[in-house]
């Protein structure tokens, strides 16, 4: 490591931007002259306590605290998008934040402990972006739900402000431990931590491992304890390549009897995804919602895109809508791509209002639909809420598997060419199913709210 003084640079939206123009990686072991003893305490024993407040046993509302002699670490701290959201349990005060990628169930309940704590947050510079605009949209939604308001707006400027940005390959010491930032191969941005002292301890946060339109695929690392997602248990992707035939087969039948083409889209990665594999269609093709905003903060921070010119030249091939009036020309286009990807809210909802009843029309969906939402209704009933009025949908329906996560096999995989003594099974309701596979590790299954130790 090479070491560089602490200077203002380094924390917060000033460091964002600095960060950003630089092109050397980080290497500090952050010492700050105003209270160098947060950053220089020795750990002799390193056995630590690691506890879930949520995510354990369920895909959703991250957040996983670890606890050695004199300091606390927060690895993420997410929420549920559920109507209305469901919450991780209350953080303790903790000295220093990391947080892997800017998914809602990862960074959504940040505010509450950096608005409140004097500590720092370790991220991708991409990924404080795009969760700032996270958070102000959970804030926005709350309000309009008559939810629960987590936190404020001061809060969400303080979790800005306590921004240490980091790249891929740099390598802080907090407390005697080694901490490095790996690409995780899930959306731009996202990031595995690997803690090291002792031994070495991979968290992988979400992860793909196969190579997507935007980023490549995660490469396993040798360590001893390995806390890795298991979202996809006993369950496979189909070929990628094979999804991409069918799906793009669909919308050319589609426009070609007439119809219209309707794509509901996550902002962060799917929209940027699907605009990369249509880019070259060449019908008259729109882009609306928060995807618009994510797209140039990925084009602004492009040393995280696997090739950066696709998506640039995807975003010229889309018109995008701006306002009242290129939202209805957008009503006349031939492929609309636009959040909110499980049909909740956004402008998803004027769109189908327009295609509803329109049997040439379809309606595509590229991403999970949770369950209580307007898209899983749509799969088993065939029927959708709008306006609090239950309608039924005539256009046709299809669902197809672009998900960024690694599939039951990949996650395999992974795991024993990381070939760890103790493996962690998080983000996952259906752990279970990995078991037979794993029988030569140790293989933990934490439960939310249990605390349990390891030696890092």
């Amino acid at each position: 490591m090479l070491p560089i003084e602490w200077h203002p640079y380094n924390v917060g939206r000033q460091a964002l931007r600095h960060h950003h123009s630089q092109g050397d990686a980080l290497r500090l072991p952050f010492t700050k002259p105003s209270y160098p003893e947060a950053y220089e305490k020795e750990t002799t024993d390193m056995d630590m306590k690691f506890r879930f407040l949520g995510g354990a046993d369920m895909v959703g509302r991250m957040g996983m605290t670890m606890e050695a002699k004199g300091s606390t670490f927060l690895v993420e701290y997410g929420l549920s998008p559920t109507k209305p959201p469901e919450f991780p349990l209350p953080a303790p005060k903790v000295d220093y934040v990391f947080l892997t990628h800017a998914h809602l169930d990862h960074s959504g309940m940040l505010p509450q402990v950096c608005g409140t704590n004097d500590c720092k947050l370790f991220t991708a510079p991409l990924s404080a972006e795009i969760g700032e605009l996270m958070m102000k949209d959970t804030l926005k939604i709350a309000k309009a739900e008559d939810y629960v308001q987590p936190y404020t707006d001061i809060d969400i400027k303080k979790t800005m402000d306590s921004v240490v940005p980091m790249r891929f390959g740099d390598t802080i010491t907090l407390n005697n431990i080694d901490i490095s930032m790996i690409d995780a191969g899930h959306i731009p941005g996202a990031a595995m931590f690997e803690f090291e002292k002792d031994v070495r301890t991979l968290y992988t946060g979400d992860i793909h491992t196969e190579a997507q339109k935007l980023v490549k695929g995660a490469k396993p690392r040798d360590c001893t304890n390995l806390f890795i997602e298991g979202t996809y248990g006993g369950r496979y992707h189909p070929s990628r390549r094979e999804t991409e035939k069918n799906f793009m087969d669909k919308i050319r039948e589609v426009i070609e009897r007439g119809g219209k083409v309707l794509i509901p889209c996550f902002a962060v990665g799917r929209t940027q995804e699907i605009m990369v594999l249509l880019k070259n269609l060449g019908y008259d093709m729109w882009v609306d919602g928060m995807g618009r905003k994510v797209t140039n903060l990925f084009l602004r921070y492009d040393e995280y895109l696997r090739e950066p010119g696709v998506l640039r030249s995807a975003r010229k091939r889309f018109n995008e809508v701006t306002n009242g009036y290129t939202r209805n020309e957008a009503k006349k286009g031939e492929i609309i791509v636009t959040t909110g990807g499980m049909l909740d809210g956004g402008p998803i909802l004027g769109y189908l209002k327009t295609i509803k009843d329109d049997p040439k029309s379809a309606i595509l969906l590229v991403g999970y639909q949770a369950e209580d939402t307007n898209g899983r209704m749509l799969l088993e009933q065939g029927c959708v809420s709008i306006d609090d009025e239950i309608c039924k949908i005539e256009c046709e329906v299809q669902k197809y598997d672009f998900s960024a996560h690694a599939d039951h096999g990949q996650i395999v995989s992974f795991i024993e060419r990381c070939d760890p003594d103790n493996v962690i099974i998080m983000h996952s309701d259906n752990r279970d199913l990995f078991l037979p596979d794993l029988s030569d590790y140790n293989v933990i299954l934490p439960e939310t709210g249990k605390e349990f130790h390891l030696e890092v």
